[in-house]
């Protein structure tokens, strides 16, 4: 009988402090705002009216913070290296946003490995991350940190 397919993602023992996994780009349309708007209720003009847009301090639309945290979200699961082994998402803290992300832009996020516990009760550990969410020009526009239990190696049999 053949074994399981290795999942695609990491185990908790395969992670080091230090480790770096940068994503590719994407790039934000308006589409993308239209669909969060709908999505989450937020309609607010400073997303949804170019004309009301235009009279605040960023002189044009803007994506919703939470819509470039959740893109961050998607780049970082692209990437393959929670595909399988990730048992739960634990939090989000210290999320700054720091530069505005405009339709057009293109953002990719720097994850850099800052902490790991052990967990062997629950199978696997915990994994803290520094998320640096970057625009096409290399400036940081979203940071903070994220929390995540992982899946330890399997016994072998």
């Amino acid at each position: 009988m053949a074994s399981p397919a290795r999942p695609r993602g990491r185990y908790f023992e395969e992670f080091a402090v230090g480790d770096q996994i940068v994503t590719a780009g994407r790039t934000l349309t308006e589409a993308d705002i239209v669909a969060f708007a709908g999505l989450s209720g937020d309609f607010n003009q400073i997303h949804t009216d170019e004309e009301f847009a235009k009279g605040t301090l960023f002189k044009r639309r803007v994506a919703h913070g939470l819509l470039g945290l959740s893109i961050a979200s998607g780049l970082a699961v692209q990437t393959g290296f929670m595909e399988g082994t990730i048992m739960a998402f634990r939090e989000v803290s210290e999320w700054k946003f720091s530069r505005p992300i405009f339709i057009g832009d293109t953002i990719h996020v720097e994850l850099n490995m800052l902490e790991t516990k052990a967990m062997p009760r629950l199978g696997g550990g915990l994994v803290t991350l520094r998320l640096t969410v970057k625009n096409q020009k290399s400036e940081t526009v979203q940071q903070g940190t994220w929390q995540a239990l992982m899946l330890g190696k399997p016994k072998a049999a």
